[in-house]
């Protein structure tokens, strides 16, 4: 379990915390000073988070690697934008990233920084709907959509063992409420590391609710 002792305001702080090499850590200095080189020309993230990246968006990124089984064979991250989470963990060590993101300028970005940083993704320039489905082992996504938006786009890839990883804030226990009128599965909630109102979502064992559970429930 990471602890954050202190704010992290820089790779230093980060290679603490995580406990990473010092090649991770030269692979995300180098992915976070091409985010800022790119960030005034297709505006990957607010310009105001850039003094804390590294806190606000990378640490954010990073605190799901804890939650990826060791032998997970592959990855799919939907919404990508910037690459939070998904190239983030990618550099992090998750294997078979899939990158997923509908903006043809932010899948240039994606895959110039995994070259400079030298990790193997696959990115996907669509939307998921057009992504031709694969059984994917885990599914993240940070600041995307309401869960069950992210529930039934994600619906082709999950298996019964899919593992889904979702940053949520606020309005997380709405999300779940609405969620479940749809969907079974098995919820893990931790406290994000970097915002005290926010959520890391595991959810488990996903199943769509069927219409025979729907109706036997109206009835009680």
């Amino acid at each position: 379990m990471f602890h954050v002792k202190q704010p992290i305001g820089g790779p230093d702080s980060f290679q603490t915390t995580f406990n990473v090499s010092r090649e991770t850590v030269d692979q995300l200095r180098a992915y976070a000073d091409l985010l800022v080189k790119w960030n005034p020309r297709i505006n990957l993230v607010s310009p105001d988070s850039i003094p804390s990246l590294w806190a606000r968006h990378i640490t954010d990124s990073a605190q799901l690697f804890r939650f990826i089984p060791q032998d997970t064979p592959n990855l799919l991250d939907v919404g990508s934008g910037a690459g939070f989470p998904g190239l983030v963990l990618a550099i992090m060590g998750a294997t078979g990233v899939h990158l997923v993101e509908s903006d043809q300028r932010k899948c240039a970005f994606l895959r110039e920084a995994a070259r400079v940083s030298g990790v193997p993704v696959t990115v996907h320039a669509e939307r998921i709907e057009k992504v031709p489905p694969f059984n994917a082992a885990v599914v993240t996504a940070r600041a995307l959509a309401p869960l069950a938006k992210l529930l039934d786009w994600t619906a082709p890839f999950r298996t019964d063992s899919t593992i889904c990883l979702f940053l949520k804030g606020q309005a997380v226990e709405g999300e779940l409420t609405e969620a479940c009128k749809q969907w079974t599965m098995g919820i893990e909630r931790q406290q994000s590391l970097t915002d005290p109102s926010g959520t890391i979502l595991t959810l488990r064992e996903v199943r769509r609710v069927r219409d025979d559970d729907v109706r036997d429930h109206s009835r009680i």
